[in-house]
């Protein structure tokens, strides 16, 4: 029988097993990340030496991949702050094994997408000109300011659940690790010993951050959106492109979590605590977010394309038909038809189907954000030619060493963070057991309760999505 005590030290050993066994796999994984880092580093030294001339930006189009990444990192940090808040507050039973995941994906989104700020400027020393000469009139300090908030707050979240299980590796690692982890697990566990008032402190301190995180989230890619919409340019002059913002870094966001999900439970054969039901659930949520885009869309391009003007001609034809509408139609078809089609049928509506259909939604959603950023900066301000825009291999280079810097923090997070909120999973697991063995004391019903071994839960949920 698998008693409480046994399921607990299963779940320590699989949340310390990362910190504790480093496989060569590990070694040629960071290895091959740093090497693209690397060479991301070297090509930026080139267009710091030689000026953003190595672009292919220009007066015309000064904005591109990086603005573009910018946006969609910014966007997927949302996975942690709404997401783990909103399910929070609610009181979703079913949130304990995610939330540290998803929390982590926002701060580590956060450091590489205001990176690409820095990265865009030709002067990136300047910006500490928005604090000493900023105009509180201009969205560019607004933006600053909001996303500046958005980190602290991401980070203060992230590490306050945290502190009992940084306290469980000080206890339960101290002969296992160096002297570097020991010294950190007990600086950062602030001597953390479970006390009731260490408890009631620590509930208090996270429901009011929780209740902080998500204005601060939704208002930070609102403002993210007003650095488009408050510019008289066509395509980018409209009042929906905060709901748009927001919902999308929502829609990516969880997209993204899902991704980390199914790489680790496969890595680390978490397949106990990461279950069929998160990726169903989360499944549900981005089909659910791919129907509000969709009807966020139809309301920006209906209402333009209603009342088409000359301009706004121009910046149709390039979406629907001419150069960008292999990406429009991709972003429309794979990244908000697609996932509704995969949870509508039963087939489909697997652990790799919600994978599947989160690669379609990243993919789309990045491209969405580079077609917004490019397609507003080509629409003719005079009666000149359309310019163009194409990123060099330098831009590439730097953008694909920023993913390479995502995936490393992560990596090295593994090492030294529990992903696993184990005191919650503990407490929740607790719940599970007392709710199933309630109907027990109440009717002498003896056979086992929904959801248990032996029983198909109330979703018929099996490994391979719904029986």
């Amino acid at each position: 029988m698998d008693t409480m005590t046994n399921w607990h030290e299963r779940l320590i050993r699989k949340t310390t097993r990362p910190t504790l066994v480093t496989t060569y796999r590990y070694w040629v994984w960071v290895a091959f990340l740093v090497a693209i880092v690397a060479n991301g580093v070297f090509q930026y030294s080139k267009q710091w030496s030689e000026g953003l001339y190595v672009t292919g930006m220009r007066d015309r189009i000064s904005w591109g991949l990086y603005i573009t990444a910018f946006v969609f990192f910014i966007g997927i940090s949302h996975a942690g702050t709404l997401i783990s808040a909103i399910l929070r507050a609610s009181k979703a039973t079913w949130r304990a094994p995610i939330t540290r995941i998803a929390e982590l994906i926002t701060a580590v989104a956060l450091v590489v997408g205001a990176s690409f700020v820095l990265i865009d400027m030709g002067r990136p020393e300047r910006i500490f000109n928005v604090f000493r000469y900023g105009r509180w009139q201009s969205p560019i300090m607004w933006d600053v300011m909001a996303i500046t908030t958005y980190l602290t707050a991401s980070v203060i979240y992230l590490y306050a659940p945290m502190i009992p299980d940084l306290a469980l590796y000080r206890d339960r690692l101290a002969n296992k690790v160096g002297f570097i982890r020991r010294f950190f697990y007990e600086t950062v566990a602030l001597n953390w010993r479970g006390l009731p008032s260490q408890v009631r402190f620590l509930g208090k301190a996270i429901t009011i951050m929780m209740l902080l995180i998500m204005p601060i989230a939704v208002s930070v890619h609102t403002v993210v959106s007003w650095i488009f919409a408050m510019t008289l340019r066509v395509g980018w002059n409209t009042s929906i492109f905060g709901v748009l913002f927001v919902a999308g870094a929502i829609f990516s966001g969880v997209a993204t979590l899902v991704l980390v999900m199914a790489t680790l439970r496969r890595m680390y054969h978490w397949e106990e605590y990461l279950t069929p039901k998160h990726f169903l659930y989360l499944g549900y949520l981005l089909a659910a977010f791919a129907g509000f885009m969709i009807y966020v869309n139809i309301n920006e391009y209906l209402t333009e394309g209603f009342k088409l003007e000359e301009s706004g001609e121009f910046a149709f034809r390039q979406l629907f038909i001419d150069d960008f509408a292999a990406m429009f139609w991709f972003y429309v078809i794979g990244g908000l038809i697609a996932p509704i089609v995969i949870m509508l049928i039963p087939k489909t509506r697997t652990v790799a189907g919600v994978v599947v259909a989160a690669i379609l939604v990243d993919i789309a959603m990045f491209l969405e954000r580079y077609f917004i950023v490019v397609t507003g900066l080509r629409v003719p301000l005079m009666p000149y030619e359309p310019a163009s825009y194409a990123p060099t291999f330098i831009e590439w280079s730097i953008f694909i060493a920023g993913v390479a810097l995502f995936l490393l923090l992560i990596t090295i997070a593994l090492k030294v963070l529990p992903m696993f909120a184990v005191w919650e999973m503990t407490e929740e697991h607790e719940l599970a057991i007392a709710r199933q063995t309630e109907p027990v004391l109440q009717t002498g019903y003896e056979g086992p309760a929904p959801g248990v071994s032996g029983s198909p839960g109330p979703d018929g949920l099996t490994e391979g999505g719904l029986s």
